[in-house]
C-alpha cells in the first residue's frame, strides 16, 4: 500500500514571494466563449519569479558556475528522506542545531532532510497567517549547521518557512532594523553574544546559499501542506520541477510517499 503526502504550499496570486521578488501574475489570453482573436478553450499566460510559494533553489541562483534546474537528475531530486519536527522547541528568531534534529529523528547520510519549524502555520493561506513573521522572524540554522549538512551529504534540504538561512543573515536584517534589534536582544539573552559576534558577516551572510550551492547542496523553501502528518518519520521524498535548462530556481511540487507493507 502506498500513501502520498503533499508537502507543497498552495500557489496563488496572493502567495507572497520572497521579499522584493516578483509575485505570480496570471492572465487569460483566450476564453471558451471567445476573446482576443480566439475561442473554444481557456488559455492563460503566467509571469512570475522563481521564488514564489514552494520552490527549489538551484545552484546557479548563487553560483555562477553551478547547474541550472533542468540539469539536475531525478536521482538527485528524489530518494529516502526524513521530516524532522522541531516546532515545539523554536520560536521567533530561534536557532536550531544538528543535535536538536538528530535527537528527534533517524537522520542518515545522503538523506533528503525536511525541517518542520512550525512556521508553515503562518503562511498566507493559514488561519494564523502572518507574512512578516513567516518571512522575517522564522528560526534558522546555528553557526555549525552548514558544516554538518555537508558532512551528511544531504541530497537537498527543505524548510517550511521563508528561507533556509536565518532571516537575520540575509538582506532582511537591513530592511527591518527594528526586528533585527529584537533578534539581537533574544540572541544576547539566550547565548550572551551579539549577532556579529556569533555570526561574523563575511562568513555567515546567506551561508546556506553562498557556501553550500557551489558544492551542490541546494534547498527547497516554503514547504507546507501535509507536513505535520510525517513528523519525525522516515519517508521517500520527491521534488518535481520543470526540466528547464535556463532556470536558476523553480516553483515545485514536493511529495512524500510512505510505502506501507
Amino acid at each position: 500500500m502506498v500513501k502520498m503526502y503533499d508537502l507543497t504550499q498552495r500557489l496563488s496570486i496572493h502567495t507572497p514571494p520572497w521579499p522584493s521578488y516578483m509575485p505570480l501574475q496570471v492572465q487569460y489570453f483566450k476564453r471558451i466563449a471567445g476573446a482576443h482573436m480566439g475561442q473554444g478553450a481557456n488559455g492563460q499566460i503566467i509571469k512570475t519569479s522563481n521564488h514564489v510559494g514552494t520552490h527549489l533553489d538551484g545552484e546557479i541562483h548563487f553560483a555562477s558556475n553551478g547547474r541550472a534546474i533542468g540539469e539536475l537528475s531525478l536521482d538527485e531530486l528524489a530518494g529516502p528522506g526524513v521530516v524532522v519536527d522541531i516546532s515545539d522547541c523554536v520560536s521567533d528568531y530561534s536557532l536550531y542545531s544538528p543535535k536538536m534534529l538528530m535527537d528527534r529523528a533517524d537522520i542518515r547520510k545522503g538523506d533528503i532532510l525536511i525541517i518542520n519549524t512550525g512556521y508553515h502555520r503562518y503562511a498566507w493561506d493559514q488561519p494564523q497567517a502572518d507574512e512578516v513573521r513567516y518571512m522575517v522572524k522564522h528560526p534558522g540554522p546555528d553557526p555549525d549547521f552548514h558544516k554538518w549538512a555537508l558532512k551528511m551529504k544531504f541530497k537537498w534540504i527543505g524548510v517550511d518557512c521563508g528561507s533556509a538561512d536565518h532571516p537575520m543573515n540575509t538582506i532582511l536584517r537591513s530592511w527591518h532594523p527594528r526586528l533585527f534589534a529584537e533578534a539581537e536582544n533574544k540572541l544576547k539573552k539566550d547565548y550572551g553574544k551579539s549577532w556579529d559576534e556569533m555570526y561574523p558577516y563575511e562568513e555567515y551572510y546567506q551561508v546556506m546559499h553562498l557556501k553550500l550551492f557551489p558544492k551542490g547542496l541546494i534547498h527547497a523553501e516554503n514547504l507546507g501542506g501535509e507536513i505535520e502528518k510525517l513528523n519525525n518519520k522516515r519517508t521517500w521524498v520527491g521534488c518535481f520541477v520543470w526540466r528547464a535548462i535556463e532556470l536558476e530556481s523553480c516553483i515545485a511540487r514536493i511529495v512524500a510517499i510512505d510505502f506501507k507493507k
